[in-house]
Parts: C-alpha cells; sequence; structure tokens
C-alpha cells in the first residue's frame, strides 16, 4: 500500500467515527466515551505519521522542485494538525458526553477534520504523486504502516 492509500485509508475511519459520534445523542454517554477514545488514538497516529514521514518527504520534494505552493500546503496541514490537537480535541475530551456541548464541539472535530482530509485528498496528496512518484509513495507507504504498527503497540501497552 502506498502513502497516500494509507492516509486515505486512515481518512475514512477517522471520518466514519466522527460521523457516528455526531449521530450519537445526549443519553448515549458510554457510546459517546468509546468512541471518542478511539478517535482520539486514530487522530494521534495518523498525525504522527504524516508529520514524521509522509509530510517532511513532501515538503523536500516541493522545495527541490522549487514550488513555494507546496510549502504553504505543508504549512497549513501542520496547523491544521496543531488546531485539532492543542484546541478542539482537548475542549471536547473535557466537555461532559450528556451536554448539549459535547454534540456542538463533536460537530466542530467533524468539520475540521473533513476539511483537512478533503485539502490533502484534492491538493496535496495528487501534488505528491507527481513530485514523489510510485515508488518513493510505497516506501513511504511501507515504512508509515510500520510506525502505525509500532505506534499501535505502545498505546496498547500504555492501556
Amino acid at each position: 500500500m502506498n502513502a497516500i492509500e494509507l492516509l486515505k485509508d486512515d481518512h475514512q475511519k477517522v471520518l466514519g467515527m466522527l460521523e457516528k459520534l455526531a449521530d450519537t445523542t445526549d443519553r448515549a454517554e458510554k457510546t459517546r466515551t468509546e468512541l471518542l477514545a478511539k478517535i482520539e488514538k486514530e487522530l494521534q497516529i495518523h498525525t504522527q505519521i504524516e508529520e514524521e514521514i509522509f509530510y517532511p518527504a513532501f515538503r523536500q520534494a516541493g522545495h527541490e522542485a522549487g514550488k513555494r505552493e507546496d510549502e504553504k500546503m505543508f504549512h497549513e496541514a501542520t496547523e491544521e494538525h496543531r488546531a485539532v490537537e492543542a484546541l478542539v480535541l482537548p475542549d471536547l475530551l473535557k466537555t461532559d458526553p450528556s451536554s448539549t456541548a459535547f454534540a456542538g464541539r463533536a460537530k466542530v472535530l467533524k468539520e475540521l477534520v473533513e476539511h483537512h482530509a478533503e485539502e490533502e485528498e484534492k491538493s496535496m496528496f495528487p501534488e505528491a504523486r507527481k513530485l514523489l512518484g510510485e515508488g518513493v509513495l510505497k516506501t513511504l507507504g511501507e515504512a508509515m504502516a510500520q510506525r502505525k504498527k509500532e505506534l499501535m503497540a505502545q498505546t496498547r501497552d500504555a492501556a
């Protein structure tokens, strides 16, 4: 599996869970709590493999090709990660799952992740395909899959 396919699979998985979370009611406290824990773990691991492996390769290839637009894409994507990790997700985690505030914050998280995934899939990934080529994308995908396994094992061990 190449890097883009792996990241798109992650997007679909997280967006599916966010959709389920958005469809819950205030009475589904246990479901909300369990789903949010899974979403948090998936987002953390996805963000980490993107920022450790995929983004640096994309940024370097864009830099070597003299593409300033790619540098902007890199910084925007990184800032979107920061907004989710530092602002929206921590607030949601501290919110009572049986409250209406929870539903509102869950919707904002879902919309941010949808926007981020859409931008990557429509802009960054096609550009990465051109810049990096299939061979590099495959190598990156293998490294990302391995790193993802390691991070999943670490979170299981920590639980």
